[in-house]
């Protein structure tokens, strides 16, 4: 394994080259939240299903003519949201919102358009009515046989309030990668109300990765936290490969200090290292191997930062891969201010995306863009790289601009409080 600084572009091939599309699985409509569709979604029924009233009033039939103001229509029936099939003879129908149309009427008039009268029960119009006002026409919203969603879409809120409309019990969605995450580190924490004793810290990566990756499409099932020891450390994997994980992340342990074991415990493990070290910033002693079954493995650095960028730049477009999804594509957003940055690095900076009174958007660089600054990362809405190539860039210059997640579209409105 060389110890040469690999360009990232580099090693992202390599990551994409070990991935494949997992297959894809059926998933009950009321588990599909945040689920990536693998198969576009063709609509078994019509939407309306039949013709019905956009309002309280009557239904009414009058041909290709509109129905004047002032006549007069004996009443012969009501029809109420949930009635069945009814056919007209004459006259007009009382209807409510909702209601199948009987057969036979083509229009519906507002009720405070109209005045009832009785002896014999009657309507007369206060307005003209012409053919299809206030209808809402079967297929009107969906046609039979169409697609309506595509597959790739993350499925939402909305997307499964159109589902459960067209009658859709289950979809076929992608397969999520399982992932286990192992935090190394004598000196972490895990209980956050534990008082530290002296040298010790707070464990901050294993709650961010539990809740980034299932938010980036995969399934968490196995998390640890180990000590600077090898055998612990094959112990938690072998623990995390019993759960299914297929893919395990580790943070900390692979720089160059005397407590940097990992790639110890991977040559132990029969690993193949595909690479050590990027020419990044933060982020540079990432570590990526595969094992003689196929299993997966990036080694993060321990720095918070550093973790969010393995996960954010290297991680994800892995399970992109995985869930069937093309590649991703940034912004590319102007800087509101000069840059300046070492050569030969590529630099992933916590920014602040937002959008001016013209409607055009613009990338400040934070303060406090250390690899150990973490809040700076709760005040940032985007991540901004900085070519390994670039030195110096002058505000107004474009950048690629990436938003937390590759799931979830970025917010890049308003200003930030």
């Amino acid at each position: 394994m060389s110890h040469e600084l690999l360009a990232p572009e580099a090693a992202l091939r390599l990551i994409l080259a070990e991935c494949t599309a997992l297959p894809a699985e059926n998933c009950a409509l009321d588990d599909a939240l945040g689920r990536v569709l693998a198969e576009a979604v063709i609509a078994p029924e019509a939407l309306p299903p039949f013709d019905n009233s956009a309002m309280d009033g009557y239904a009414l039939a009058g041909g290709s003519e509109p129905l004047p103001a002032g006549s007069e229509w004996l009443i012969e029936g009501e029809q109420a949201a949930g009635d069945g099939a009814s056919r007209a003879r004459h006259g007009a129908w009382e209807i409510m919102t909702g209601a199948r149309v009987p057969d036979g009427l083509d229009r519906v008039i507002a009720v405070e358009q109209t005045e009832r009268l009785d002896a014999p029960p009657r309507v007369r119009l206060k307005a003209a009515v012409a053919a299809g006002d206030n209808l809402r026409r079967a297929g009107s919203d969906v046609a039979q046989g169409v697609a309506v969603l595509a597959a790739g879409i993350l499925l939402a809120p909305n997307h499964l309030m159109l589902l459960a409309a067209l009658g859709v019990a289950r979809v076929r969605v992608a397969t999520r990668p399982r992932l286990a995450v192992l935090c190394t580190g004598r000196e972490l924490v895990d209980a956050a109300g534990a008082a530290l004793a002296p040298g010790q810290i707070r464990n901050s990566n294993g709650p961010h990765l539990a809740a980034a990756l299932p938010r980036a499409g995969a399934e968490l099932v196995h998390r640890e936290t180990v000590g600077d020891e090898v055998e612990a450390f094959l112990a938690a994997f072998a623990r995390a490969r019993d759960a299914g994980a297929r893919v395990v992340i580790s943070t900390g342990a692979v720089s160059m200090g005397r407590y940097d074991f990992v790639p110890e415990a991977l040559q132990q493990l029969g690993a193949t290292a595909i690479f050590h070290k990027l020419a990044i910033r933060p982020g540079k002693p990432l570590l990526f191997a595969r094992l003689p079954d196929g299993t997966l493995f990036f080694g993060l650095p321990g720095n918070p930062i550093a973790v969010a960028v393995g996960l954010r730049f290297f991680v994800e477009p892995a399970l992109r891969t995985m869930l069937g999804l093309p590649h991703e594509v940034p912004w590319r957003v102007s800087l509101t201010a000069d840059y300046a940055k070492k050569p030969r690095l590529r630099f992933h900076l916590k920014a602040r995306v937002a959008m001016d009174a013209q409607g055009g958007l613009s990338a400040q660089v934070l303060e406090g863009q250390e690899s150990y600054r973490i809040r700076s990362l709760t005040e940032a809405n985007a991540w901004a790289v900085i070519p390994l190539e670039a030195n110096t860039l002058a505000a107004g210059s474009l950048v690629e601009v990436y938003g937390p997640s590759h799931l979830h579209s970025p917010d890049f409105g308003g200003s930030h409080a």
